[in-house]
């Protein structure tokens, strides 16, 4: 998981845009679905152009435009996007900076969304991250990833065999088909980590090493970085859900806002399940501290009857220890035996008592 870091002075100029991100080397391609309830058309690898001269063709024609791009460190690409649908520079400059939250506007006919997704690492408690924005106007729906993955690999699918309604529902439900798939890496993530909390729980009743703790709280961290990933976008999801009558986000349909509600509770799901993976960790974490120090009041018990017990003995060896000449136990026959044989005796008594009181 990469950590956030944020200038505390930012020298570039408002209009000078920059990608931010980590993947500055991968190709960028670009994927271009025109469909409709009858046909669809799917254009790989296209052009900028022949991409902009389609998205903006035919408009009010009833058909669905989506254009995916992978890679975003070509930065003219993205600008002339942009000014293709007539966004602001700020909104270019969100796409392109991969540290800003999860956030939705409504700018003029434009709505831009603003989405991080994540998956977990191959490499244990570790988690990969992925800004994805979207533009929804019109007929047209453009997506920006940062690199290719398969996040949205079953919609294409859907869309070219026309599977399920997608094919009749505008670009909006587009929109919640990929965020609902979004939404399911943070399921995926969490089943992971859920996972991961049941093997250190066993393992904290077996271990008492402080290696422990450490794998605790990298788990910690990485749950309340998705809490914090989580939460703007309750927030975002919730604006949706709640669209008035006005012309607030009217790039979302009427018939469209009962999906946004159920992926609203999602996020509320998300939120409960990781609250109590959260509970789960601390859980384990207050466990092993109280399995170390119940293993030490073991210990410290052990030694002290030990002491206990060599307590009288070492003190009739210090008695017959001493040099006096006038000692009568000294030269008694058997005397040796006899103090060993009481030795003994009292070492057994206290043995007896110790465990007639549990102590051991």
């Amino acid at each position: 998981m990469k950590k956030i870091k944020y200038k505390k002075v930012r020298k570039l100029q408002p209009n000078n845009l920059e990608y931010t991100g980590m993947h500055k080397t991968v190709p960028v391609e670009m994927q271009l679905f025109v469909y409709n309830e009858n046909r669809y058309e799917e254009l790989k690898n296209v052009g900028h152009e022949q991409a902009v001269r389609k998205c903006l063709a035919n408009q009010g024609a009833e058909e669905v435009k989506w254009l995916n791009v992978h890679g975003l460190h070509n930065v003219e690409l993205i600008r002339s996007i942009g000014e293709s649908l007539n966004v602001h520079t700020y909104v270019i400059d969100d796409i392109l900076n991969t540290s800003h939250r999860t956030r939705v506007e409504d700018l003029d006919d434009v709505l831009f969304f603003s989405v991080k997704s994540v998956l977990p690492e191959e490499e244990e408690g570790s988690i990969k991250t992925e800004q994805i924005s979207f533009l929804l106007k019109d007929d047209l729906l453009i997506s920006f990833q940062e690199k290719k993955s398969d996040y949205f690999t079953h919609i294409r699918e859907r869309i070219r065999t026309g599977t399920g309604v997608i094919r009749k529902r505008k670009n909006d439900y587009l929109l919640f088909l990929m965020l609902d798939a979004i939404m399911e890496n943070f399921f995926i993530t969490i089943e992971k980590f859920e996972g991961n909390i049941e093997e250190l729980g066993a393992e904290a009743k077996k271990n008492y090493k402080a290696d422990i703790i450490a794998k605790v709280e990298k788990l910690r961290e990485n749950l309340s970085y998705l809490k914090r990933s989580i939460l703007p976008l309750k927030d975002a999801l919730y604006n949706l859900k709640n669209i008035q009558d006005d012309d607030q986000y009217e790039g979302i349909h009427k018939t469209s806002r009962s999906y946004f509600a159920r992926l609203y509770q999602k996020s509320l799901e998300l939120l409960d399940q990781v609250d109590y993976d959260l509970n789960s960790l601390e859980s384990v974490s207050n466990y092993h501290y109280s399995a170390q120090s119940q293993r030490m009041n073991q210990i410290m018990k052990t030694l002290t009857i030990f002491s206990v017990i060599f307590m009288p003995i070492t003190f009739i060896v210090g008695v017959y220890g001493m040099n006096f000449q006038n000692m009568p136990e000294l030269h008694t026959e058997n005397g040796y035996y006899y103090a060993l044989g009481a030795m003994a005796l009292i070492t057994m008594v206290m043995v007896i008592y110790f465990k007639i009181k549990d102590w051991f």
